[in-house]
């Protein structure tokens, strides 16, 4: 018999095609979100899970899929699955790294253009009818040659921003794990989170060597934190990351300095950036990505300095059937009885 897989929602017709070339399937919803009875009725008897990053795959659902074999996550992040509860099963646990790189550092880029550049204030501005004479103070903005942007989580995301940085004259400093793990401490750190060495980062970088356009320099959160004019966030959400961006953080921030988050909302203490910004202790925002999503605080709502998108960082028609296809591909292999190329 061939296997049978679940999917909580219709993926691209190629992706599907690929999957019914070895698989038997059933789809949970065209669009939206799936709700949880029948993701509990859908996995009872499926071989392998095919899920969006807003489907929970907690320990109900594994408990509930008694012959379930792999769960392949159509997305990088995978804090919608209890992987301990996966692993003491025996089941594999994917998601779809690589594919989704250049579209969500593509994005990166214009929330850092649009919110520096204030053009979602500006295009309101036109449709708005108000645009009757061009003045010479009207929304000023932002330059980016000759700034700093501190990139927080320097992997495949990471790298891609910094590169496309380097087209707009930005200095980059960048921060990693090891650095995060240890963000009260100015040291290096090696191997995995915990393990510390002795080794100290270099001295801070004066604002003119940066401006003579360094490549980018490892720092350390809080010096990062201290030096950048806009910061830009691409880690995991884990446990060292959640409220990685807290009270305490944004404080150390410029008063000038912007906020681009395109990983995941709960990195930032979303209250204590709304009051950060009333406060005038930032100069603006721009947020794909929201700590209770899809709510977002209603203050942000109001707030102009701030530019808001409903979490499309990998959305193209290129990344999305790509990340399908890879997830589908994961789900094969397992079902076929070979290692899933992109374990968890």
């Amino acid at each position: 018999m061939r296997p049978k897989v679940f999917l909580t929602r219709r993926l691209p017709a190629k992706a599907l095609d690929r999957l019914g070339e070895v698989c038997d399937y059933e789809i949970g919803c065209d669009r939206g979100q799936l709700s949880r009875a029948a993701l509990l009725a859908g996995v009872r008897q499926a071989d392998g899970l095919i899920c969006l990053l807003t489907d929970q795959i907690d320990s109900e659902v594994i408990a509930a899929a008694e012959k379930l074999r792999v769960i392949a996550n159509v997305a990088v992040g995978y804090n919608n699955i209890d992987v301990e509860a996966a692993q003491r099963r025996q089941i594999f646990v994917t998601n779809t790294p690589d594919v989704l790189t250049e579209a969500t550092a593509d994005l990166t880029m214009a929330l850092i253009l649009a919110v520096t550049r204030r053009l979602v204030e500006a295009d309101a501005y036109v449709r708005a009818g108000k645009f009757t004479a061009w003045d010479f103070e009207l929304f000023l903005g932002t330059e980016l040659t000759g700034k700093t942007l501190g990139i927080i989580g320097y992997g495949r995301i990471g790298h891609a921003v910094g590169r496309r940085a380097a087209s707009f004259g930005l200095s980059v400093l960048y921060c990693g794990r090891d650095e995060i793990a240890f963000r009260d401490e100015p040291v290096r750190t090696t191997g995995r989170l915990g393990q510390r060495s002795r080794e100290t980062l270099p001295a801070p970088i004066s604002a003119s060597a940066l401006q003579n356009g360094l490549t980018p320099r490892r720092s350390s959160f809080r010096e990062l934190l201290a030096q950048s004019d806009i910061i830009t966030l691409h880690v995991p959400l884990a446990a060292a990351t959640r409220h990685l961006i807290d009270r305490e953080a944004l404080a150390r921030m410029k008063p000038t300095a912007y906020l681009i988050n395109t990983s995941r909302g709960p990195v930032v203490d979303e209250a204590a950036l709304v009051a950060a910004l009333k406060a005038g202790q930032l100069a603006g925002a721009g947020l794909d990505v929201y700590e209770y999503e899809p709510q977002v605080s209603p203050e942000l709502l109001t707030m102009k300095q701030v530019v808001l998108l409903p979490h499309i960082g990998s959305a193209t028609h290129e990344t999305r059937t790509a990340m399908a296809l890879l997830a589908v591909e994961n789900a094969i292999d397992a079902l076929s009885g070979r290692t899933p190329r992109n374990v968890i």
